[in-house]
């Protein structure tokens, strides 16, 4: 017989049945749950996506908040004070991530979230998804701010040839799984997991970071200091997504040991190979000369680096031996609890209780 719960309240009385609520959270998992338009967090059995939504909604942040005049003067500037490359590399951060970061949120809407199945997982991907609204609303307000032709940043993602390259690597795996997929084989849940690893630790992950450094060179120079407070606050965002869609890969292959075969790990090794490969010729269209104190090889060092951390994060070997960060700096910059911007004296702080999440060292 179930052991039950009667709880009388004047005079009625409720019986509640202990066993099945045991059985509804034996059957949440990361794919091939208990799936219900009932939308039952509790009680929650992935912790970790619980706490990382409640990090994330805490560090949330709007791009009107951040002032542009001094990025608008300095992008007008006349005198020789900001260079035609440093221009260059703001096009490009704005060309690219205006329609990468939508090509993330639909990726993670329309198949990570669609196939997960317990609620706390569809919980925190909606806050993913939410924050890439987020960065593509600030890439509007840059565009704006700096009055640039929309157009030629549209342009830019459909006629660079590195830039479509890499689009087109990152969604051919997206478009497979958006229509009837049957998770219970093995094939399938092995393109899910790829899918993971393909968005969160080589797209965010690594794909990413180049133009980040670039950018926030630019800012640790006091040029365009709005820019580089937004692509902080994305950078931060960013080491939580990361985060979130390893440990998503990780569950999905302890719940299903068929997953991890030695010729999947090797495939996952292999598609990091890709991803750098075309980064790297990202990376030579950005900074086609030598700017900022900083050079193309200097960049493509710090993507071997940032790879092989995403690897062995997700317990894979690193494709490259005795490669150390070439940008420790960083690191530093990324530290914004709490800071004075420097060109308007005003305190910029976004958190509404606890100090703000910041972006831990192993991801940079």
């Amino acid at each position: 017989m179930a052991a039950t719960t009667t709880i009388t309240v004047g005079t009625r009385t409720f019986v509640l049945d202990k066993e099945k609520a045991e059985q509804a959270y034996a059957a949440k998992k990361v794919i091939n749950g208990k799936d219900t338009m009932f939308f039952n967090i509790l009680p929650l059995k992935y912790n970790w996506a619980y706490d990382l939504y409640k990090t994330m909604k805490s560090n949330h942040w709007e791009p009107e908040d951040i002032g542009m005049q001094k990025d608008v003067e300095q992008w007008r500037d006349t005198t020789g004070e900001i260079s035609d490359v440093e221009r260059w590399i703001i096009k490009m951060a704005i060309g690219y991530f205006s329609a990468a970061e939508g090509i993330v949120g639909d990726n993670i809407l329309h198949v990570v979230r669609e196939l997960v199945t317990a609620p706390e997982l569809k919980l925190v991907l909606g806050r993913h998804a939410h924050e890439e609204n987020i960065h593509a609303d600030s890439l509007v307000y840059m565009v704006s701010s700096l009055g640039l032709n929309p157009h030629e940043c549209e342009a830019m993602f459909e006629d660079i040839q590195s830039i479509k390259d890499k689009t087109a690597y990152n969604v051919s795996n997206s478009r497979e799984l958006r229509t009837g997929v049957d998770m219970t084989k093995t094939e399938n849940k092995q393109a899910l997991a790829k899918n993971m690893f393909l968005f969160g630790q080589c797209m965010e992950g690594t794909q990413f970071y180049g133009l980040f450094g670039m950018v926030l060179s630019l800012y640790r120079q006091n040029k365009f200091p709005g820019i580089g407070q937004m692509f902080r606050y994305t950078l931060r965002d960013e080491s939580n997504h990361i985060e979130l869609l390893r440990n998503l890969l990780m569950d999905l292959v302890d719940e299903n040991p068929d997953v991890w075969t030695e010729e999947f790990r090797e495939d996952l090794r292999a598609t990091m190979a890709e991803g750098i490969r075309l980064e790297k010729q990202f990376i030579r269209d950005c900074l086609p000369v030598a700017g900022l104190g900083l050079n193309a090889d200097d960049f493509e060092t710090y993507i071997d680096y940032i790879a092989n951390r995403r690897l062995e994060s997700c317990g894979l070997k690193p494709l490259k031996e005795d490669v150390s960060n070439p940008f420790p700096w960083l690191a530093e910059m990324m530290d914004i609890k709490k800071e004075q911007n420097f060109f308007e004296g005003r305190v910029t702080e976004y958190q509404k209780a606890s100090a703000l999440g910041d972006v831990d060292d192993d991801d940079l």
